[in-house]
C-alpha cells in the first residue's frame, strides 16, 4: 500500500506542458477541415456541371400572353331562361285531363291541359237560343207585314166603315123620332155614343192597315240588329269560355314544372298551397339563355353594353359557351353594393339548365375602343 502511494505522489519536480504545445494540433486540425470542406464544394460543382453538359439542351419556355381583353373580369352567378312562362287558365274549373310531363318538349298551340267544359258547353247552347230568337224576329221586321196580314187590315177597316154606316142611318131615325117627340132624349144620346164609338173604331184600324202596309218603323229594325249583335256578342263570348278550358302551350319550349294533378281545380283569383291552382304549368325556351351576375360598383366601369364574354358551368368546366352583355340593371343593389348584369348565351345546347352555377369571363373590347378612339 506504501507503494501505491508513492505511485500516486505528484513529483513537482516535473516541468508541466506547455499550452502552445497543447493548441498547435488544435489548430491543424482545424485547418484540415476547412480545406477538406472547401475541396468537396469544389468537387460537387464540378459535378454538377459536368452532369448538365453532358445531358441534351431543353428549350426555353415563355408563358403563354392570352388573346386581347380575355380574362379582364370574372363573375359568378346562375343561368335562367330569358323567358319564363307560368300558363295559367282563364277560366275556373276541375282538371279532367293533363297531356305533358316535366321536362316533355312542346310547341305553339299544343293542348297542355284540359278542364271539365259541361258548365261552358251549356252556357253556348243557351247563348245559340237567345240568338235565333233575336234573329227570326229581326228578320220579321226586315221583311214588313206579310200579304194577307195586310188584306186582313184592309177588310177591318171595310167591315168597320159599313157598321159606322149603319149607325149613321140609325142616329138619323133617331134624331127624326126625337124631334116628333117619339122618343126620349136619351135614346138619342145612345144612338150618338154608338155611332162615334164606330167612328174611332174606323180610324184605329186605318191606321192599322196604313202600318201594315207601310211595315216597321227604321228604328225598330236597328234597335232589333242591335239585340241580335249583342246576341252574338255573348254566343261568342260563351264559346270562347268554352275553348278556354283547353289550356295550350303560348310557346314552344320546355315543361320545367307541373304545378297541378288530375282533379284538382284551377281558378284565376286566388292561389293556395293545398286549395286552388294559379297556374298549371311553368315552361321555357332552352334555347334562349342567359347568365345572371352581380358586378362589383368597383368593377362596373369597366363593362359596357354587348361586351363579350366567355361562359363555363360547374358541371361541365371544360364546356365554354360564347356570350354577350344583353341587359344592365339601370339601378344598383345598395346591401350588396353590386350591379345586376345579364349575359345572353349566343349557341346554347343540351348540357345547360336553368339554375346551374355558372362563371362569365368578361373580355374588355380593346381592339374595338382603339379604332374609335374611345370607349364603346
Amino acid at each position: 500500500m506504501t507503494v501505491d502511494l508513492e505511485r500516486l505522489r505528484i513529483d513537482r519536480a516535473r516541468k508541466p506542458v506547455s499550452q502552445s504545445r497543447v493548441r498547435a494540433p488544435m489548430v491543424v486540425i482545424t485547418v484540415v477541415i476547412m480545406m477538406l470542406g472547401a475541396g468537396g464544394l469544389v468537387y460537387r460543382g464540378r459535378v454538377k456541371r459536368l452532369s448538365r453538359a453532358e445531358l441534351p439542351p431543353q428549350p426555353v419556355t415563355h408563358p403563354v400572353q392570352p388573346p386581347i381583353g380575355e380574362g379582364a373580369l370574372n363573375a359568378t352567378g346562375y343561368v335562367i331562361a330569358a323567358h319564363k312562362i307560368e300558363v295559367a287558365s282563364k277560366v275556373i274549373g276541375k282538371v279532367a285531363w293533363i297531356g305533358v310531363e316535366k321536362g316533355d318538349c312542346v310547341r305553339q298551340g299544343q293542348p297542355l291541359v284540359r278542364l271539365e267544359d259541361d258548365e261552358y258547353r251549356a252556357q253556348v247552347l243557351q247563348a245559340e237560343g237567345y240568338l235565333e230568337t233575336l234573329e227570326a224576329k229581326l228578320a220579321a221586321l226586315e221583311h214588313g207585314s206579310r200579304p194577307e196580314e195586310i188584306a186582313k187590315a184592309e177588310a177591318d177597316v171595310d167591315s168597320a166603315k159599313a157598321d159606322l154606316e149603319n149607325y149613321r142611318v140609325s142616329l138619323d131615325r133617331w134624331k127624326q123620332l126625337a124631334h116628333d117627340g117619339i122618343v126620349s132624349r136619351q135614346a138619342l144620346d145612345d144612338a150618338r155614343g154608338k155611332y162615334d164609338s164606330q167612328a174611332g173604331r174606323v180610324a184605329a184600324l186605318e191606321r192599322t192597315y196604313e202600318l201594315a202596309r207601310l211595315g216597321p218603323r227604321k228604328e225598330e229594325v236597328d234597335a232589333a240588329r242591335a239585340q241580335v249583335k249583342q246576341a252574338r256578342g255573348a254566343l261568342e263570348y260563351a264559346l270562347a269560355q268554352q275553348e278556354n278550358t283547353i289550356i295550350r302551350a303560348p310557346v314552344s319550349g320546355t315543361i320545367l314544372e307541373r304545378n297541378v294533378e288530375k282533379g284538382e281545380f284551377v281558378t284565376t283569383g286566388f292561389v293556395g298551397d293545398r286549395g286552388a291552382k294559379g297556374y298549371v304549368v311553368s315552361l321555357a325556351d332552352l334555347n334562349d339563355l342567359e347568365v345572371e351576375v352581380d358586378i362589383n360598383q368597383s368593377d362596373f366601369a369597366r363593362l359596357r353594353p354587348n361586351e363579350p364574354a366567355i361562359v363555363t358551368t360547374d358541371a361541365y368546366p371544360d364546356r365554354k359557351y360564347a356570350g354577350h352583355i344583353c341587359e344592365m340593371s339601370p339601378e344598383a343593389n345598395r346591401q350588396k353594393a353590386t350591379v345586376q348584369v345579364k349575359v345572353r348565351i349566343e349557341k346554347p345546347d343540351q348540357f345547360l339548365r336553368p339554375d346551374m352555377n355558372a362563371s362569365v369571363a368578361f373580355r374588355e373590347m380593346v381592339a374595338g375602343r382603339d379604332e374609335e378612339g374611345g370607349n364603346r
